[in-house]
Protein backbone atom coordinates (compact mmCIF):
# COMPACT_ATOMS: atom_id res chain seq x y z
CA UNK A 1 0.00 0.00 0.00
CA UNK A 2 1.50 3.42 -1.23
CA UNK A 3 0.35 6.38 1.55
CA UNK A 4 0.32 9.70 0.70
CA UNK A 5 0.47 12.60 2.88
CA UNK A 6 0.17 16.62 2.18
CA UNK A 7 1.53 19.33 4.83
CA UNK A 8 4.52 21.63 6.16
CA UNK A 9 7.25 19.72 5.80
CA UNK A 10 9.73 20.40 9.36
CA UNK A 11 12.56 22.16 9.44
CA UNK A 12 12.52 23.70 5.57
CA UNK A 13 8.48 24.93 6.37
CA UNK A 14 7.44 24.39 2.84
CA UNK A 15 4.23 22.45 2.07
CA UNK A 16 4.47 19.32 0.17
CA UNK A 17 2.90 16.11 -1.63
CA UNK A 18 5.05 12.94 -0.38
CA UNK A 19 4.35 9.30 -1.09
CA UNK A 20 5.45 6.79 1.20
CA UNK A 21 6.36 3.29 -1.05
CA UNK A 22 7.44 0.81 1.41
CA UNK A 23 10.35 2.43 3.81
CA UNK A 24 11.27 5.08 1.50
CA UNK A 25 9.80 8.56 0.72
CA UNK A 26 9.10 10.06 -2.66
CA UNK A 27 7.48 13.47 -3.92
CA UNK A 28 7.01 11.82 -7.36
CA UNK A 29 4.12 10.90 -7.76
CA UNK A 30 3.94 6.75 -7.90
CA UNK A 31 1.80 5.04 -10.68
CA UNK A 32 0.45 3.08 -7.73
CA UNK A 33 -2.91 3.78 -6.17
CA UNK A 34 -2.49 5.94 -2.72
CA UNK A 35 -4.15 6.46 0.09
CA UNK A 36 -4.17 9.77 1.51
CA UNK A 37 -3.43 9.45 5.30
CA UNK A 38 -2.59 13.71 6.26
CA UNK A 39 -4.12 16.50 4.62
CA UNK A 40 -2.89 19.23 5.66
CA UNK A 41 -1.02 20.37 9.36
CA UNK A 42 3.18 19.90 10.20
CA UNK A 43 5.11 16.76 8.83
CA UNK A 44 8.02 16.40 11.29
CA UNK A 45 10.72 13.50 10.38
CA UNK A 46 10.20 10.83 13.03
CA UNK A 47 11.88 11.53 16.52
CA UNK A 48 15.18 10.19 18.12
CA UNK A 49 15.59 9.30 21.76
CA UNK A 50 19.27 9.41 21.67
CA UNK A 51 20.23 7.88 25.39
CA UNK A 52 17.48 4.83 26.46
CA UNK A 53 18.44 1.38 27.67
CA UNK A 54 14.84 -0.67 26.93
CA UNK A 55 17.21 -4.60 27.31
CA UNK A 56 16.29 -7.12 28.26
CA UNK A 57 13.05 -8.51 30.78
CA UNK A 58 13.49 -10.87 33.83
CA UNK A 59 13.07 -13.48 31.73
CA UNK A 60 15.39 -12.82 29.47
CA UNK A 61 13.55 -11.93 26.88
CA UNK A 62 13.38 -7.87 24.86
CA UNK A 63 11.66 -5.33 26.82
CA UNK A 64 9.40 -4.99 23.58
CA UNK A 65 6.74 -3.08 25.97
CA UNK A 66 9.47 -0.34 26.35
CA UNK A 67 9.43 -0.42 22.24
CA UNK A 68 6.26 -0.08 22.29
CA UNK A 69 6.23 3.10 24.51
CA UNK A 70 8.80 5.06 22.68
CA UNK A 71 6.26 4.21 19.14
CA UNK A 72 2.99 5.70 21.14
CA UNK A 73 5.53 8.82 21.36
CA UNK A 74 6.43 9.03 17.94
CA UNK A 75 10.10 7.89 18.03
CA UNK A 76 11.00 6.08 15.18
CA UNK A 77 15.06 5.96 16.43
CA UNK A 78 16.21 4.99 19.55
CA UNK A 79 20.58 4.84 20.08
CA UNK A 80 20.83 2.98 23.07
CA UNK A 81 24.48 3.60 24.96
CA UNK A 82 24.40 0.49 26.55
CA UNK A 83 22.12 -2.04 26.33
CA UNK A 84 22.28 -5.75 28.50
CA UNK A 85 21.66 -8.42 25.82
CA UNK A 86 21.76 -8.43 22.43
CA UNK A 87 19.17 -7.24 20.10
CA UNK A 88 17.42 -10.14 18.70
CA UNK A 89 16.71 -9.97 14.43
CA UNK A 90 13.15 -10.37 14.79
CA UNK A 91 12.83 -6.79 16.72
CA UNK A 92 15.55 -5.25 14.69
CA UNK A 93 12.97 -6.40 11.94
CA UNK A 94 9.52 -5.83 12.93
CA UNK A 95 7.35 -3.30 11.38
CA UNK A 96 6.41 -2.01 14.49
CA UNK A 97 9.74 -1.34 16.24
CA UNK A 98 11.79 1.93 16.25
CA UNK A 99 15.03 1.48 14.36
CA UNK A 100 17.44 0.40 16.92
CA UNK A 101 21.21 1.55 16.97
CA UNK A 102 23.11 -0.51 19.64
CA UNK A 103 26.31 0.67 21.22
CA UNK A 104 26.91 -2.60 22.92
CA UNK A 105 27.49 -2.88 26.54
CA UNK A 106 28.71 -0.35 29.10
CA UNK A 107 32.47 -0.90 29.36
CA UNK A 108 34.12 0.16 33.10
CA UNK A 109 37.85 -0.05 33.03
CA UNK A 110 38.95 -1.94 35.68
CA UNK A 111 41.23 0.82 37.28
CA UNK A 112 38.26 2.64 38.25
CA UNK A 113 37.40 2.76 41.62
CA UNK A 114 33.77 2.18 41.78
CA UNK A 115 31.73 0.26 39.22
CA UNK A 116 28.08 -1.07 38.98
CA UNK A 117 26.86 -4.22 38.46
CA UNK A 118 25.64 -3.79 35.10
CA UNK A 119 29.25 -2.70 34.24
CA UNK A 120 31.40 -4.95 31.70
CA UNK A 121 34.28 -5.12 33.27
CA UNK A 122 37.30 -4.58 31.43
CA UNK A 123 41.61 -4.53 31.82
CA UNK A 124 41.90 -3.72 27.94
CA UNK A 125 39.39 -1.24 27.38
CA UNK A 126 40.80 -0.06 23.95
CA UNK A 127 40.52 -4.13 23.01
CA UNK A 128 37.33 -4.18 24.25
CA UNK A 129 35.61 -0.97 22.76
CA UNK A 130 36.65 -2.32 19.51
CA UNK A 131 34.99 -5.39 19.83
CA UNK A 132 31.71 -4.09 20.57
CA UNK A 133 32.50 -1.55 17.58
CA UNK A 134 32.46 -4.63 15.71
CA UNK A 135 29.90 -6.45 17.11
CA UNK A 136 26.83 -3.65 17.65
CA UNK A 137 25.89 -0.62 15.31
CA UNK A 138 29.71 1.15 15.28
CA UNK A 139 29.16 2.43 18.51
CA UNK A 140 30.58 1.63 21.79
CA UNK A 141 29.90 2.79 25.24
CA UNK A 142 32.78 3.81 27.86
CA UNK A 143 32.35 4.60 31.63
CA UNK A 144 34.49 8.14 31.55
CA UNK A 145 33.90 8.01 35.40
CA UNK A 146 31.84 5.98 37.81
CA UNK A 147 32.02 8.06 40.77
CA UNK A 148 32.34 12.64 41.37
CA UNK A 149 34.81 12.39 43.68
CA UNK A 150 37.43 9.02 42.37
CA UNK A 151 39.70 8.97 39.92
CA UNK A 152 38.40 8.94 35.97
CA UNK A 153 39.82 6.94 33.21
CA UNK A 154 43.02 8.21 32.54
CA UNK A 155 43.21 10.60 29.80
CA UNK A 156 46.18 8.48 27.42
CA UNK A 157 43.71 5.39 28.21
CA UNK A 158 40.67 7.47 26.78
CA UNK A 159 42.13 9.21 24.17
CA UNK A 160 44.24 5.96 23.10
CA UNK A 161 40.11 4.38 23.13
CA UNK A 162 38.73 6.95 21.14
CA UNK A 163 41.28 6.93 18.39
CA UNK A 164 41.09 3.06 18.35
CA UNK A 165 37.23 3.70 17.68
CA UNK A 166 38.04 6.25 15.49
CA UNK A 167 40.44 3.89 13.34
CA UNK A 168 38.04 1.28 13.41
CA UNK A 169 35.69 3.39 11.64
CA UNK A 170 33.50 3.25 14.44
CA UNK A 171 31.90 6.25 17.11
CA UNK A 172 31.88 6.45 21.19
CA UNK A 173 30.04 7.67 23.64
CA UNK A 174 31.19 8.24 27.01
CA UNK A 175 29.08 8.51 30.05
CA UNK A 176 30.61 11.80 32.57
CA UNK A 177 29.72 12.10 36.17
CA UNK A 178 32.71 14.17 37.12
CA UNK A 179 34.46 17.18 36.17
CA UNK A 180 37.55 15.56 35.38
CA UNK A 181 35.83 12.45 33.53
CA UNK A 182 33.82 14.82 31.44
CA UNK A 183 36.99 16.93 30.71
CA UNK A 184 39.56 13.99 29.48
CA UNK A 185 36.24 13.21 27.28
CA UNK A 186 36.01 16.24 25.60
CA UNK A 187 39.91 16.59 25.52
CA UNK A 188 39.76 12.53 24.38
CA UNK A 189 37.38 13.83 21.38
CA UNK A 190 35.17 11.21 22.26
CA UNK A 191 31.89 11.66 19.95
CA UNK A 192 29.26 11.91 22.79
CA UNK A 193 29.51 13.10 26.48
CA UNK A 194 26.27 11.39 28.13
CA UNK A 195 24.96 13.17 31.14
CA UNK A 196 28.19 15.57 31.64
CA UNK A 197 26.74 16.12 35.13
CA UNK A 198 30.04 17.96 36.81
CA UNK A 199 30.51 19.31 33.09
CA UNK A 200 33.49 22.36 33.57
CA UNK A 201 32.94 25.33 31.02
CA UNK A 202 36.46 24.95 29.14
CA UNK A 203 35.45 21.39 28.10
CA UNK A 204 32.50 23.32 25.76
CA UNK A 205 34.81 24.91 23.23
CA UNK A 206 37.09 21.17 23.03
CA UNK A 207 33.54 19.27 22.11
CA UNK A 208 33.08 21.82 19.67
CA UNK A 209 36.55 21.61 18.39
CA UNK A 210 35.93 17.99 17.95
CA UNK A 211 32.70 17.26 16.81
CA UNK A 212 31.75 16.09 20.14
CA UNK A 213 27.95 16.23 20.76
CA UNK A 214 26.27 16.66 23.88
CA UNK A 215 23.41 14.10 25.75
CA UNK A 216 22.40 15.97 29.05
CA UNK A 217 19.65 13.76 29.72
CA UNK A 218 17.49 16.46 31.59
CA UNK A 219 14.53 14.41 32.45
CA UNK A 220 15.98 11.43 34.27
CA UNK A 221 17.97 13.60 36.82
CA UNK A 222 15.13 16.03 36.53
CA UNK A 223 12.77 13.11 37.68
CA UNK A 224 15.58 12.05 40.66
CA UNK A 225 16.34 15.79 41.90
CA UNK A 226 13.21 16.13 44.37
CA UNK A 227 13.40 12.71 46.16
CA UNK A 228 17.03 12.97 46.60
CA UNK A 229 16.44 16.62 47.63
CA UNK A 230 14.30 15.30 50.72
CA UNK A 231 16.79 12.07 51.31
CA UNK A 232 19.33 15.18 51.34
CA UNK A 233 22.74 13.00 51.28
CA UNK A 234 26.22 14.08 50.30
CA UNK A 235 25.97 11.91 47.00
CA UNK A 236 22.51 13.80 46.80
CA UNK A 237 23.20 17.04 46.61
CA UNK A 238 26.09 16.65 44.36
CA UNK A 239 23.34 14.89 42.01
CA UNK A 240 21.64 17.80 42.24
CA UNK A 241 24.07 20.46 41.82
CA UNK A 242 24.93 18.09 38.65
CA UNK A 243 21.06 18.67 37.20
CA UNK A 244 21.96 22.63 37.42
CA UNK A 245 25.08 22.17 36.10
CA UNK A 246 23.77 20.06 33.07
CA UNK A 247 21.00 22.39 32.25
CA UNK A 248 23.62 25.68 31.92
CA UNK A 249 25.56 23.86 29.67
CA UNK A 250 23.58 22.64 27.45
CA UNK A 251 22.14 26.08 26.83
CA UNK A 252 26.29 26.56 27.01
CA UNK A 253 27.06 24.09 24.35
CA UNK A 254 24.06 24.86 22.08
CA UNK A 255 25.37 28.72 22.15
CA UNK A 256 29.01 27.44 21.10
CA UNK A 257 27.76 25.26 18.05
CA UNK A 258 27.78 22.02 19.93
CA UNK A 259 25.22 19.47 18.54
CA UNK A 260 23.02 18.83 21.62
CA UNK A 261 20.34 15.73 21.65
CA UNK A 262 17.51 14.62 23.44
CA UNK A 263 18.17 11.59 24.97
CA UNK A 264 15.55 10.56 28.07
CA UNK A 265 17.77 7.64 30.15
CA UNK A 266 14.07 7.46 31.76
CA UNK A 267 11.54 5.14 33.23
CA UNK A 268 8.78 4.83 32.22
CA UNK A 269 10.21 4.89 28.39
CA UNK A 270 8.73 7.19 25.68
CA UNK A 271 9.05 10.52 27.29
CA UNK A 272 10.89 12.61 24.75
CA UNK A 273 8.78 15.36 24.73
CA UNK A 274 9.83 15.82 28.34
CA UNK A 275 13.13 16.05 27.25
CA UNK A 276 12.15 18.82 24.38
CA UNK A 277 10.74 20.66 27.41
CA UNK A 278 13.60 20.48 29.57
CA UNK A 279 15.94 21.60 26.75
CA UNK A 280 13.32 24.38 26.01
CA UNK A 281 13.62 25.24 29.87
CA UNK A 282 17.37 25.49 29.75
CA UNK A 283 17.23 28.08 27.10
CA UNK A 284 17.52 26.32 23.63
CA UNK A 285 14.96 27.95 21.13
CA UNK A 286 12.33 25.71 20.24
CA UNK A 287 13.13 25.04 17.26
CA UNK A 288 16.81 24.15 18.53
CA UNK A 289 14.94 21.67 20.81
CA UNK A 290 13.13 19.86 18.80
CA UNK A 291 15.77 19.56 15.82
CA UNK A 292 17.82 17.81 18.84
CA UNK A 293 14.65 14.97 18.92
CA UNK A 294 14.43 15.18 15.27
CA UNK A 295 16.08 16.25 11.87
CA UNK A 296 19.56 17.03 13.54
CA UNK A 297 19.44 14.33 15.26
CA UNK A 298 19.13 12.25 12.41
CA UNK A 299 21.39 14.05 10.40
CA UNK A 300 23.47 13.27 13.20
CA UNK A 301 23.39 9.21 13.64
CA UNK A 302 24.00 9.75 9.31
CA UNK A 303 20.06 9.11 9.01
CA UNK A 304 18.49 10.97 6.39
CA UNK A 305 15.10 13.10 7.05
CA UNK A 306 12.55 14.05 5.01
CA UNK A 307 13.66 13.98 1.58
CA UNK A 308 14.29 11.72 -1.72
CA UNK A 309 14.43 8.44 -1.10
CA UNK A 310 14.64 9.13 2.72
CA UNK A 311 13.31 6.80 5.43
CA UNK A 312 9.42 6.36 5.98
CA UNK A 313 9.46 7.84 9.61
CA UNK A 314 6.84 11.02 10.00
CA UNK A 315 4.77 12.12 12.74
CA UNK A 316 2.39 14.89 11.85
CA UNK A 317 0.75 17.39 13.93
CA UNK A 318 -2.00 19.72 13.75
CA UNK A 319 -0.32 22.54 14.19
CA UNK A 320 3.21 24.19 14.16
CA UNK A 321 5.66 22.15 17.34
CA UNK A 322 8.24 25.02 16.71
CA UNK A 323 5.52 27.63 17.45
CA UNK A 324 3.65 25.54 19.99
CA UNK A 325 5.40 22.87 21.52
CA UNK A 326 3.00 21.71 23.49
CA UNK A 327 0.98 19.50 20.13
CA UNK A 328 3.99 17.06 20.76
CA UNK A 329 2.27 15.07 23.11
CA UNK A 330 -0.73 14.80 20.69
CA UNK A 331 0.50 13.59 17.21
CA UNK A 332 -2.25 13.32 14.47
CA UNK A 333 -0.64 10.42 12.65
CA UNK A 334 2.31 8.37 13.57
CA UNK A 335 4.39 6.37 10.68
CA UNK A 336 7.03 3.92 11.43
CA UNK A 337 9.08 1.96 8.29
CA UNK A 338 5.64 3.19 6.19
CA UNK A 339 3.30 1.61 8.73
CA UNK A 340 0.87 3.79 10.34
CA UNK A 341 1.08 2.89 14.20
CA UNK A 342 -1.25 5.91 15.14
Amino acid sequence: MVLHLRGTLLPDAVTKDLWLVGDRVTFRRPAEAAETVADGGFLLPGLVDAHTHPGLREDGGFDVDALAAHRAAGVAVLRCPGLDGPVPDAVRASAQTPRIIAAGAWLAWSGLSKHADFHTVVDDLVGAAVREVRASDGWCKVMADWDFTAAPVPLDLLRATTEAVHAEGGRIAAHCQSAAGSLNAARAGVDSIEHGMALPAEAIPLMAAHGTAYVPTLTAFGKSAPWRARRGLDRDLLWQEGHRTMITRAREAYEAGVTVLAGTDSLPHGDIVREIEWLIEAGLPTDAALAAASWRARAWLGLPGLTEGGLADITAYATDPRHDPTVLRNPTRIILRGHITH
